[in-house]
């Protein structure tokens, strides 16, 4: 494993003792170059997560709570008429940043979370006839809770396809939990930074080198058509989550310190890749589709 990456895994484990798989996840995410969403009920950790790998990767970032009463401008920007200079002057919002951490992005009504899909498809956002581009490092980590609970939205599923991955932390076990009351209590202040922009761009440039033969991409391509012919999924899998899988692949495989992607990389990610898009809601319980995928077919073919 490369000694950085393990340097921003062990640190951020630190403040989410006993979640080091779903880290290696999230950052899976990020070396793919992918937006991250993260969910689960409140208090186990989400924003910790979010905001401890915005600062171990260097990136500058705004966090915006969603609220039912956000309007898209309070994200994007508002253009406001200068009398000085006669003229409307466009005040940027805070999309435009490397990193926008959107806590609890289903509290906010569709109208506001449909005002990400472009920053988040193109790194652009258009604004009264005009384009402004993003940030090229630009990432959305966007935290939700379970749609059963009180206030919250579901996300359109054309905005679910625009989230590379999702995890799910779950509750701490229970000698995790112990030790976080009994230990002195971590501060995201003592979060210090590891990677920069460049350094995270190189990392990302190495992630597509990583190799995949026809064999292991006619494995991913089974699983994604199976989702097309099979009545069992009613979400069908996209080219755009096919080009997910095989990005998180690449990254899983990179960060397990390998050039070249194994099955086993493709039935890692996948859950975390296409359990979102499978289901297009809420995925904390139940029967996991993903999972049957995986079953239903064999990877040595």
């Amino acid at each position: 494993m490369n000694p950085q990456i393990a340097k921003v895994i062990g640190q951020i484990g630190q403040h989410l003792l006993g979640k080091e798989r779903q880290i290696k996840q999230s950052l899976c995410c990020i070396l793919a170059n992918g937006h991250l969403l993260i969910e689960d009920v409140p208090g186990v950790g989400k924003t910790t997560l979010a905001h401890a790998l915005a600062v171990s990767l260097g990136l500058s970032f705004q966090r915006v709570q969603f609220t039912s009463d956000m309007l898209p401008a309070d994200l994007i920007g508002v253009s406001i008429f200068n009398q000085t200079k006669q003229k409307f002057t466009f005040h940027q919002g805070p999309v435009f940043s490397e990193l926008l951490l959107a806590d609890e992005i289903n509290r906010a009504s569709p109208k506001t979370q449909s005002a990400l899909l472009e920053a988040m498809a193109e790194r652009q956002v258009s604004v009264d006839g005009e384009t402004y581009p993003l940030a090229t490092s630009f990432f959305v980590i966007a935290t939700q809770n379970p749609l059963d609970h009180s206030g919250t939205f579901e996300l359109p599923d054309s905005q679910l396809d625009r989230f590379m991955m999702r995890v799910c932390l779950g509750f701490p076990s229970m000698e995790a939990e112990k030790s976080m009351l009994t230990n002195p209590e971590t501060s995201l202040a003592d979060v210090v930074q590891i990677l920069d922009v460049v350094q995270l761009q190189a990392l990302q440039q190495q992630v597509k080198q990583v190799s995949i033969n026809d064999s292991v991409i006619d494995y991913l391509l089974a699983l994604v058509n199976e989702t097309r012919v099979n009545r069992l999924y009613p979400h069908p899998l996209s080219p755009r989550a096919s080009k997910s899988i095989l990005a998180a692949a690449k990254a899983w495989a990179f960060i397990d310190g390998r050039d070249y992607v194994l099955p086993d990389d493709i039935q890692i990610v996948l859950p975390c890749v296409t359990e979102h898009r499978l289901r297009g809601g809420d995925q904390r319980g139940g029967h996991s589709l993903s999972e049957q995928l995986l079953h239903s077919i064999n990877p040595l073919g």
